[in-house]
């Protein structure tokens, strides 16, 4: 799994490779997690592409293990690409992404730009 550290305004931010293995469930999430608090990273960004079908469909309850690992050890989590074609076929996933919008913790951001200039913000 290739990996980089980048220091986006200030804060260092595990990059995950767009090429990686799906981030499917509470081992892949505890696997990242190690791997952001080994490189001294605050938090990780996936790219939307590397999550499992399964997180997408909130009854899996995948998204919600991987959220709650995320928030357990203090990291954000930044989900990096474009989820229209997800948030389209329902509300509840509608839902789940604008929530984690507006918090400070898990955020869906269309990519690296947009993470930069959040990150920026809420540093001030």
């Amino acid at each position: 799994m290739s990996q980089t550290v980048q220091d986006l305004d200030g804060t260092p931010v595990l990059l995950c490779a767009a090429d990686g293995p799906p981030l499917a469930g509470e081992q892949d999430a505890l696997d990242l997690i190690g791997q952001a608090l080994g490189t001294g990273a605050h938090w990780v960004a996936v790219p939307a592409d590397r999550l499992a079908p399964e997180f997408f469909r909130l009854r899996t309850r995948v998204a919600g293990e991987v959220v709650q690992k995320f928030a357990t050890y203090r990291l954000g989590l930044a989900v990096l690409g474009d989820v229209s074609r997800h948030t389209a076929t329902g509300t509840a996933l509608a839902d789940f992404v604008r929530e984690c919008n507006e918090g400070r913790q898990i955020w869906f951001v269309p990519d690296l730009a947009a993470l930069r200039d959040r990150l920026a913000r809420t540093a001030r």
